[in-house]
C-alpha cells in the first residue's frame, strides 16, 4: 500500500508556520480495524508506577545482541522513576538499576525516558557497547558500559560526573520539567564519531551530542539543535498547532536514525513524522501526519483534556493516531527495510519504506494481541524496538520488543505497564500477507 499523502510537505521555515500544499488529504475513519494481529510469545512481569512498585513505569526498550553468544542478548528498558531494567530473551530481569536521586531536596528525581545503544565505542580500556539513556528528571544524559559476563550485572554506569545539563541554565529550569526526552544514538560513518539526537519535553526543539570519552567516564557535548515547527497552515489558508496545555507546544519522542544514509526518522506527537539530516543540517519534510492533523482544538483546564473545536478538515493521514510514537528501524539485506512507528491513538503498528527515494512510503501495519489471558498484547505503546538478527534458538528471525502501556490482567487494582516480546518472523508474516 502507499500512503495518500497531500504532496512534499517541507519546512520552509521553521520558526513560522509550515504551509501544506496541495488537495486536501481524505479523512480515514479513527482506528485500522483490518490491520493483521501478531501474537506474542512473553512478556515481562508488570511495572507499577506507585510506592510501593518503585515508581516504575514501562517506557522504551533497546535490544543489544550479544555477538558471541546470540542466545544470551539483552533487552534494556526504562521504566522512568523505576530506572533501568535488563532482561534476558525469556523476558526474565536479570539486572534492575536505580534512576539517580535527587540532587537536593525538593528537586526532581531521576527518570528514564528514552534508550538507545552505541556499538564499538573507542574507551581508554578499549572499544565497548554503551547504552545511552535520556534522564528527563536531571535534563542529561547517562551512559551504561554493557558486559555480559561481569560480576553484578551487565550494565555499568560510565557516566562523566561532570556532564551538564542538556536545554536547562539551571536547577529551577530543570525542576520545570522542559528537559531531556525522546532519544536516537548515531554513529557517524565517515567519521567515526558517535552522537545523541535527544528533544526536549513540551518544546520543539531536538539537540545533537557528541559522545565523548575520557578517562574511563563519557560525557558529550552539544554541537547544534533544530526546532521543528510549532503551527501549520493549512491548504485552506488557516493556521493550525495542535492542542495541548498552555504554554506546550507539539513535543517529539520516538526517534531513530538510518545509519546507512544519516537520516534521523522523528515523531511529532500529535503532528506526524519527519524525515531530516541526522546533523540537524537543512529542512525537515514530513514523510506522513496524524489523522488529527488539522482538526481545530481547546484545552479544558478542570479535565486537562483537549477536545474537537470544529469540523475535521479532512488533511490528516490514513495511518497513525495521535500519539504517534516508538520509532525503530528494521533493517534488511541490500539496503531494504522499513521505518516502524507506534500509532497509540488506536493501538496499532506503521512500517514505512525505509529508503527516502521512494518516498517513505507506507507498506503496511499490524497490532500486537492477546495470545492468552495471562500474555496480552500492546495497547498505548510509548517505545518499540526492533532488530533483524538471529538471536539464539528462541528468536533465530530477530525480535521486536513494544512497550505495553496496559498490562492485562490488572491485579489487586494497580494499573500496570511491562514490555512485550515479538518474534519478527511472526510480524513479518502478517506484514507480507
Amino acid at each position: 500500500m502507499t500512503a495518500h499523502r497531500a504532496g512534499a510537505l517541507t519546512a520552509l521555515s521553521l520558526c513560522a508556520a509550515l504551509t501544506v500544499s496541495a488537495v486536501p488529504v481524505h479523512a480515514a475513519p479513527a482506528g485500522s480495524p483490518g490491520l493483521p494481529p501478531v501474537v506474542p510469545r512473553a512478556e515481562t512481569a508488570a511495572l507499577h508506577d506507585d510506592a510501593e512498585g518503585g515508581h516504575a513505569d514501562a517506557d522504551d526498550p533497546a535490544i543489544w545482541r550479544n555477538a558471541a553468544d546470540p542466545g544470551r542478548s539483552l533487552v534494556i528498558a526504562t521504566a522512568k522513576e523505576g530506572g533501568l531494567r535488563v532482561y534476558d530473551l525469556g523476558a526474565r530481569q536479570v539486572q534492575s538499576l536505580p534512576a539517580p536521586p535527587p540532587r537536593s531536596p525538593g528537586d526532581a528525581p531521576g527518570r528514564f525516558n528514552n534508550v538507545d545503544l552505541l556499538h564499538g565505542m573507542r574507551l581508554p580500556g578499549g572499544r565497548a557497547d554503551l547504552a545511552v539513556v535520556s534522564d528527563r528528571g536531571h535534563d542529561r544524559l547517562r551512559v551504561y558500559r554493557i558486559d555480559r559476563d561481569r560480576p553484578g550485572g551487565p550494565l555499568t554506569d560510565v557516566t562523566d560526573p561532570a556532564a551538564a545539563p542538556i536545554f536547562s541554565a539551571g536547577q529551577e529550569e530543570i525542576n520545570a520539567e522542559e528537559t531531556a526526552y525522546g532519544l536516537a544514538t548515531w554513529t557517524d560513518r565517515s567519521t567515526g564519531r558517535s552522537y545523541a539526537l535527544v528533544s526536549r519535553n513540551n518544546r520543539t526543539t531536538v539537540a545533537l551530542l557528541e559522545i565523548t570519552a575520557d578517562g574511563g567516564t563519557v560525557g558529550y557535548r552539544k554541537v547544534r539543535s533544530l526546532d521543528l515547527p510549532a503551527s501549520f497552515r493549512l491548504p485552506d489558508g488557516t493556521s493550525w498547532a495542535p492542542c495541548g496545555e498552555p504554554g506546550e507546544l507539539p513535543q517529539i519522542e520516538g526517534m531513530v536514525v538510518d545509519p546507512a544514509d544519516g537520516v534521523l526518522y522523528a515523531g511529532q506527537e500529535d503532528v506526524g513524522i519527519w524525515r531530516l539530516r541526522a546533523d540537524l543540517r537543512g529542512g525537515p519534510e514530513l514523510i506522513d501526519r496524524v489523522r488529527e492533523y488539522g482538526v481545530p482544538a481547546v484545552h479544558d483546564a478542570e479535565s486537562d483534556e483537549c477536545s474537537p473545536a470544529g469540523a475535521d478538515p479532512g488533511y490528516g493521514g490514513e495511518h497513525l493516531s495521535a500519539d504517534v510514537e516508538g520509532l525503530t528501524l528494521l533493517t534488511e539485506p541490500g539496503g531494504d527495510g522499513y521505518v516502524l512507528a507506534s500509532s497509540q491513538g488506536d493501538d496499532s503498528f506503521a512500517l514505512y519504506d525505509r529508503e527516502p527515494g521512494e518516498d517513505n512510503e507506507y507498506e503496511g501495519g499490524f497490532r500486537v494481541t492477546a495470545a492468552s489471558r495471562t500474555l496480552d498484547g500492546a495497547e498505548e505503546c510509548d517505545g518499540a524496538a526492533v532488530l533483524n538478527a538471529p538471536l539464539g534458538a528462541r528468536y533465530p528471525n530477530g525480535l521486536l520488543v513494544v512497550q505495553d502501556g496496559h498490562e492485562t490482567p490488572v491485579v489487586d487494582g494497580r494499573e500496570a505497564t511491562g514490555f512485550t516480546f515479538v518474534d519478527l518472523a511472526d510480524v513479518m508474516d502478517a506484514v507480507d500477507d
